[in-house]
């Protein structure tokens, strides 16, 4: 896929996020994270204003060895960016696997799953642009 206009936006805004995110709430994720029943753990780092309508939120999300978030979708765009381990992703009908350093742009409303396929404990830093109104992740059915 060629870079647009439109990538390097989301790349810029998603680095402004990193930058503004509260440096001991990724502390905090990275020493201890407190996994859920499913072996996730969420951490928001940043929320705020994007135009009115939207705002853009910013989450480090862990999964345990073998952790699966299950399929579900967003009512915004998500750019998730791998901070350590392996990830595969399913989304439209494909599966992607992805290692630390690479990312991955989720087009709004895709329902999507993420599942650990490393060894340890995964992270990925999750970069939503989302309606304020609406839940950030909506569970498929």
């Amino acid at each position: 896929m060629k870079p647009t206009t439109r990538h390097f936006k989301a790349a810029v805004l998603a680095a402004f996020l990193c930058v503004q995110a509260t440096p001991h709430a990724l502390a905090q994720s990275v020493a201890k994270p407190k996994f859920d029943a499913q072996g996730i753990a969420r951490t928001e780092t940043v929320r705020r204003d994007f135009d009115g309508n939207r705002e853009a939120i910013q989450v480090r999300v862990d999964f345990a060895p073998g952790a699966s978030f299950p399929k579900h979708s967003h009512p915004g765009v998500e750019i998730a960016y791998v901070l350590s381990g392996k990830i595969e992703y399913e989304l439209d009908g494909k599966t992607i696997t992805l290692q630390a350093g690479e990312s991955l742009h989720i087009p709004a409303g895709a329902v999507h799953s993420a599942k650990n396929v490393s060894s340890g404990v995964t992270a990925e830093l999750a970069t939503y642009i989302v309606e304020k109104s609406k839940p950030v992740v909506v569970l498929a059915e």
